[in-house]
């Protein structure tokens, strides 16, 4: 499966036109400590503790269908680009119109740890903190 690619500048600008909705698919976490203004949170795994394998969320494409019509063109993001894609690859297959954010919001890296996508932070995006009153993971999975 081919899933649409952008950077996060393209991403911004596709944005800022309206039209679009960002899906932060990290950790709850994650999402507190930054994330694209106007984004929501559905994890698409859940990490327990630090070396843990992910745990896929079973809750994932029930809450994105709560919360985002079926319509709607989705930016998908996590950390470094990884994540969303498989976020992506479950919303597509469900009929959602999606493009993954290369790079992620963190950057992806290679095995050396060298960058070799830069992500939203380090592209100095607008970047809020917190979990914004209807868009935080838990106030969306209070809707299914």
């Amino acid at each position: 499966m081919t899933i649409p690619e952008q950077d996060p500048q393209e991403a911004q600008t596709r944005l800022a036109r309206g039209g679009c909705v960002y899906l932060d698919v990290r950790t709850e976490r994650e999402f507190e400590q930054g994330h694209p203004p106007g984004a929501l949170n559905v994890p698409v795994v859940f990490i327990d503790r630090p070396g843990a394998p992910p745990r896929p969320n079973p809750d994932f494409l029930d809450v994105v269908r709560a919360a985002v019509p079926s319509d709607a063109e989705l930016i998908v993001g996590c950390q470094s680009g990884v994540r969303s894609r498989r976020a992506c690859e479950i919303l597509s297959e469900a009929g959602y119109n999606v493009t993954n954010v290369r790079g992620g919001f963190g950057g992806a890296r290679d095995r050396s740890g060298r960058v070799v996508a830069k992500g939203w932070r380090d592209c100095g995006l607008p970047v809020e903190e917190g979990q914004p009153e209807g868009r935080s993971y838990a106030d969306l999975k209070a809707e299914i």
